[in-house]
């Protein structure tokens, strides 16, 4: 194990060190936020690739390929269908926007009233979203250092909330590249053939393996549904996934390079699918098919491989849980804090902006590695966190960008509404019921339509305004200032 260690050690070390080279770099609130709007498709699709595959995806999209053999690809797969459609319908006039949250869209599209309450619920999903992926260091470095659980999450954590503080987008970027880097060697190039090796190859998986394995629909239709209700529909919203959408440079690129990103994503579920049924070939009786990932590499993969592998997942982790640190903390200053306050610092002062991002990155990170430490159970955590996401803000952002006769009100209906049916329901049906989303999309979208036609539309100017932004004509409010990123070149 001491090589495995050692590639361990200069993986977490080399994320460390990529967060002290951002610091240098971030000196604008749009260069510590968005990367400075800048990055061109290569560095993009990476790092798009790099947030949506966490954890989850990883460890658990292995975990279903075990318990349902191929059908279990559906869920990371409806992650990238989600990606697709976010890249190909709605990634270019989002990226012409120029904010830096989602609140800040709808504040412009329904004339600056829907942010607090928005960003509240945008904010709790993002929280839970950052503390799911903290959680998920414990499985991972229980297999590495056999350490306890409280440890393994505040080791983790600690290294994920010092670059990320260090660098905020720029220290992310140039470690989610990494990580896009280690996850498709680990997982794509490595694990995936010698699993299939190991377990005798295609024809022998499925001579030992009941037929429903190879089904492709085996999950269950109603399952299938809820995973694109929740997942892919998530993918076109989430405050995570839009901030990666604000740092592309042009339309071009956030629509290319998330086709990109999308498209691998469908091949990392099937990769994962497989290598889940490799596994339940291998090891037919495991207590939980989230182990099926760890004990296929720490049982069948040579040293160093293994190292590799694991820092693969750990990687996949650490992607998704700085993509939510920084996401949650955006919100909460910017959406949150400074509204409550009703202070808003002038935008020349971009230290101060910088600093104060940076301090609620620190915050939030020890809020998340907190958190993580009183929680166990991550399916309940994320379930909690998409269902409040797509029943609360759902109707009222793609009704924004859709459907001009939607009003302020409306949307301020749809978010309380859905928010709060969401939650009712979880407490009535149970927090994994498929019930709460449903209907709380249904009552959403009813209070959205009802209210916004019952009162008065959006103020003409207000819409123009919009609409101008919308198509990229009106300047952004940073663009005055930025006058050290326009020194930098645009990074590929």
């Amino acid at each position: 194990m001491a090589v495995d260690y050692l590639v361990i050690v200069v993986y977490l070390a080399g994320m460390l060190a990529m967060g002290w080279w951002g610091m240098r770099r971030a000196k604008s609130k749009s260069e510590f936020l968005v990367a400075g709007r800048r990055l061109g498709p290569a560095m993009y699709s990476g790092t798009m690739a790099a947030i949506v595959l966490g954890g989850a995806s990883t460890i658990g999209g292995v975990g279903l390929g075990y318990q349902y053999g191929l059908s279990g690809a559906w869920m990371v797969f409806t992650i990238g269908l989600g990606l697709l459609a976010l890249s190909v319908f709605f990634s270019a006039r989002i990226a012409r926007l120029k904010v830096y949250t989602v609140s800040e869209m709808l504040d412009l599209r329904y004339g600056g009233r829907a942010g607090v309450i928005s960003g509240l619920v945008m904010w709790a999903y993002t929280l839970m979203l950052a503390v799911t992926s903290t959680i998920a260091y414990a499985t991972i470095f229980d297999v590495l250092f056999d350490i306890n659980r409280t440890l393994a999450i505040v080791l983790g954590g600690s290294i994920v909330v010092a670059y990320s503080t260090l660098g905020g987008m720029w220290s992310i970027t140039l470690t989610d590249m990494v990580q896009f880097v280690v996850k498709t060697v680990g997982v794509l190039l490595l694990l995936l053939p010698i699993a299939v090796v190991k377990a005798g190859g295609f024809a022998e998986m499925k001579a030992q393996l009941p037929t429903e394995y190879f089904d492709p629909l085996g999950i269950g239709g109603e399952t299938i549904f809820t995973y694109v209700l929740i997942y892919t529909f998530g993918m076109l919203i989430g405050q995570d996934i839009w901030q990666r959408v604000f740092t592309a440079r042009s339309d071009r690129t956030a629509r290319w390079g998330g086709t990109v990103a999308g498209t691998y994503c469908l091949a990392y579920a099937v990769a994962g699918a497989v290598i889940g049924t490799a596994a339940k070939v291998l090891y037919p009786k495991l207590a939980s098919p989230d182990d099926a990932f760890a004990t296929i590499v720490k049982d069948e993969l040579p040293m160093g491989v293994r190292g590799l592998v694991l820092a693969a997942a750990l990687a996949a982790v650490m992607s998704t849980s700085s993509g939510a640190l920084i996401a949650c903390a955006t919100v909460a200053n910017n959406d949150i804090w400074a509204r409550l306050r009703g202070v808003v610092r002038p935008e020349g002062e971009q230290h101060d902006e910088v600093r104060g991002n940076r301090a609620f990155i620190l915050l939030m990170g020890l809020a998340v590695i907190a958190t993580a430490i009183a929680l166990n159970d991550v399916v309940q955590a994320l379930t909690v966190a998409y269902n409040l996401l797509v029943g609360g803000l759902l109707v009222p952002i793609l009704g924004g960008l859709l459907w001009k006769r939607g009003t302020a009100q409306g949307a301020l209906a749809s978010v309380a509404v859905g928010g709060l049916a969401v939650t009712g329901l979880m407490a009535a049906y149970g927090i994994l019921a498929n019930e709460p989303v449903y209907y709380g999309l249904l009552a959403s979208l009813a209070a959205y339509v009802v209210v916004s036609l019952a009162t008065r539309p959006t103020d003409a100017a207000v819409l123009a305004a919009w609409r101008e932004r919308l198509a990229g004509r009106a300047p952004a409010p940073e663009n005055a200032t930025e006058t050290v990123s326009e020194q930098v070149p645009a990074a590929q």
